[in-house]
């Protein structure tokens, strides 16, 4: 396994690329060079040699209604944990944003989890919320991207929607480039890729724990 960044600190990541302005406006944004590309690139290597006993099918639903529906959604998924190096470099960096966000936009954001996504040529995920008003803890939702040299050819975008069910953004997964938007708020989808695809996808969440256990649970 290639060598993946053990510490992503304020100097690799760009929270000064961050529109704080238009997110709180629009509720979304997309910042093209969170991070530096030799470290996307470390990321990306990690990824791309994880064995396939460290992916799981991944599913749709919460707790007791999670299920697996390959008409939904095809993509493989791995948490990201702390007893891994560059799993906890990401997770440390993601809560310092954490904390930038709470600090300009007064969000209350609690804490973060996230997951690899591998989206092997043909996969894609139907249009979805990930957040339901009033049912899930889930605030904001950040997408960050490992794919070096994507072009449009290969497909797999990100395409968010607004209430009228019209196309706002269609994104393309190119590494470095985050997307940040209200968990409840849009409809997205990604398409199918022509490429494997990575990205790690993760949830800001507000502090809805009972005696000490956050609900939902992943």
């Amino acid at each position: 396994m290639q060598a993946a960044p053990s510490t992503l600190d304020h100097t690799v990541f760009k929270t000064s690329a961050i529109d704080f302005e238009q997110l709180a406006e629009r509720g979304y944004v997309v910042v093209s060079n969170f991070l530096a590309p030799h470290y996307c690139q470390r990321l990306f290597d990690y990824a791309q040699n994880l064995a396939a006993t460290d992916w799981q099918q991944a599913g749709i639903g919460r707790a007791d209604q999670y299920t697996t529906n390959t008409a939904v959604r095809q993509d493989k998924i791995r948490w990201l944990q702390r007893d891994y190096a560059p799993e906890r470099a990401y997770l440390d960096m993601m809560d310092g944003l954490r904390v930038q966000v709470n600090r300009e936009l007064f969000m209350g954001l609690f804490d973060y989890e996230c997951h690899l996504a591998h989206y092997p040529p043909g996969a894609f995920y139907r249009k979805h919320l990930d957040a339901f008003k009033g049912r899930s803890n889930r605030i904001l939702t950040t997408v960050f991207y490992l794919n070096p040299h994507w072009q449009e050819a290969d497909g797999g975008q990100l395409v968010m929607y607004d209430e009228r069910g019209r196309v706002l953004e269609t994104i393309l997964p190119q590494a470095g480039k985050l997307v940040i938007f209200l968990s409840d708020v849009f409809m997205h989808e990604v398409l199918a890729g022509n490429r494997d695809r990575f990205s790690i996808t993760g949830w800001y969440r507000h502090n809805t724990s009972i005696n000490g256990v956050i609900d939902p649970t992943r």
